[in-house]
């Protein structure tokens, strides 16, 4: 799974994101007891999947706060 843009988290609806979140995060806790044990494949989605975590909070926090970004110029 690709790392998700900021952009593309702010497309889905609150109910999709909470879905989105509970999933990586269950994922973090799988790939950190792999890591553990030592069986990881790729150690560096560990970091991947935190840094989506991250942007999805923020996503949800910036529109808690009312926080408008402005739309990219293509």
């Amino acid at each position: 799974m690709p790392m998700l843009k900021a952009e593309d988290i702010r497309k889905m609806s609150p109910e999709e994101r909470l879905k989105k979140l509970q999933e990586l995060k269950r994922e973090l806790i799988k790939l950190r007891y792999q890591a553990k044990m030592g069986h990881i494949d790729n150690p560096a989605r560990i970091r991947i999947i935190r840094r989506t975590i991250a942007r999805i909070l923020t996503v949800i926090r910036e529109e808690e706060l009312g926080i408008r970004r402005p739309a990219k110029k293509e």
